[in-house]
């Protein structure tokens, strides 16, 4: 497998790396997330003139075209600065979800206002008894004579409190976890009947609690077809895992210099504790972790636009599995090694700490893709 980046993906490493770095540091970002919506809008138009904005757009659609390896490029640096813009909702999940399953009309009046950054959507799927399961759904769309009537409520829309519009799933048909009877649709941020609570994580970014009451959505704001949504679904949660995975693995390297750095510093007993034989195990054991890490990112990458659903599942599940242990590792060994420093708000290494641990419960904690991985449904058997 090739790991070297191509000549413009470098040049797209390198320019964000250059922005991120004069625009992003530590105490900057304490001030974007005071804001009303946690991030800063001069940095997402700024991502919008650099083009990641419609990284993974097609070119006919108003973007830049992209692969899953220029996506893992952004967001493996967004992770090395704890980035906290709605480039997973907006970019990643509602982009991609538009670009496989949406009409011509609709990619043409939403894709290029994405890639411009002046629209903002957020993906309104989980519910509260769901356990991770995609299927699971009990958000209704009954069929009216002139569109649908939605019911329902979706749980921690991520970046859904400043979103302007949502892709909503509802179920049009089935039982509560069935695979059919799934649909997709557009639904404004400010439509009769949808409203909206803020809500915060531990890592403090944002969301919202979505409560759908009579909301209607004309035809025209069905995406795909009506009761096939799940595929779209699926794939749409195996891309964001992927690009989950190399922001895991972006805090992993910053939460690994950070500690190097500190022990090389640090002194206890006269001497700098980096020269403790015990100390350098440990920090050898986190390296090793990380480049397993690093290795199941790429193979997260390359997967992310296969076609064949099991196989893309399969690789993307075994890398959160791997990236989740080793995050939860190395993360345990940089408070550790930090001592009671580590546990601060004002120092870093711990705000990188909360941001794996919530990555490892996003779509899917590592018990949960265990299972799945065990269960027949996903057996190569």
């Amino acid at each position: 497998m090739d790991f070297d980046l191509t000549e413009d993906q470098a040049m797209l490493r390198d320019s964000l790396a250059r922005l991120l770095r004069d625009r992003y540091g530590f105490a900057a970002r304490q001030t974007y997330l005071s804001a009303v919506n946690g991030w800063s809008p001069e940095i997402w138009s700024a991502y919008a003139d650099l083009g990641l904005l419609g990284l993974g757009i097609a070119e006919a659609d108003g973007g830049f075209g992209g692969d899953g390896v220029d996506l893992m490029i952004v967001m493996r640096e967004f992770g090395q600065v704890l980035a906290t813009e709605p480039y997973l909702a907006s970019v990643v999940l509602a982009a991609g979800i538009l670009s496989e399953a949406a009409s011509p009309d609709q990619r043409a009046a939403w894709l290029p206002q994405i890639a411009a950054g002046t629209l903002l959507v957020a993906f309104a799927h989980a519910e509260r008894n769901a356990r991770y399961h995609l299927s699971f759904v009990e958000t209704s769309a009954r069929p009216t004579g002139d569109g649908w009537i939605l019911n329902g409520e979706k749980t921690f829309v991520r970046h859904g409190d400043c979103a302007q519009k949502f892709i909503v799933s509802a179920r049009v048909a089935g039982e509560t976890a069935e695979q059919a009877g799934l649909s997709l649709f557009a639904v404004d941020a400010d439509a009769p009947g949808l409203s909206r609570t803020r809500l915060s994580t531990q890592d403090r970014l944002h969301g919202a609690h979505i409560l759908l009451h009579g909301v209607r959505v004309a035809p025209a704001d069905l995406i795909g077809k009506s009761g096939g949504a799940h595929a779209v679904i699926q794939q749409a949660a195996d891309q964001a895992m992927a690009a989950l995975c190399a922001e895991a693995v972006g805090c992993m390297e910053a939460a690994y210099q950070l500690t190097v750095e500190y022990l090389k510093t640090r002194q206890q007993f006269g001497v700098v504790i980096g020269s403790f034989q015990v100390v350098q195990h440990r920090v050898a054991d986190m390296l090793v972790m990380l480049e397993l890490a690093r290795s199941m990112m790429f193979e997260a990458a390359f997967m992310a636009r296969a076609t064949d659903a099991a196989a893309r599942y399969q690789a993307i599940a075994m890398a959160k599995i791997q990236i989740g242990r080793a995050g939860r590792f190395i993360g345990q060994q940089a408070i550790q090694l930090h001592g009671g420093i580590g546990t601060t708000e004002e120092y870093a290494v711990g705000h990188y700490v909360r941001r794996l641990l919530a990555i490892e419960t996003e779509f899917g904690d590592t018990e949960y893709h265990l299972s799945q991985l065990a269960s027949s449904q996903w057996s190569s058997s």
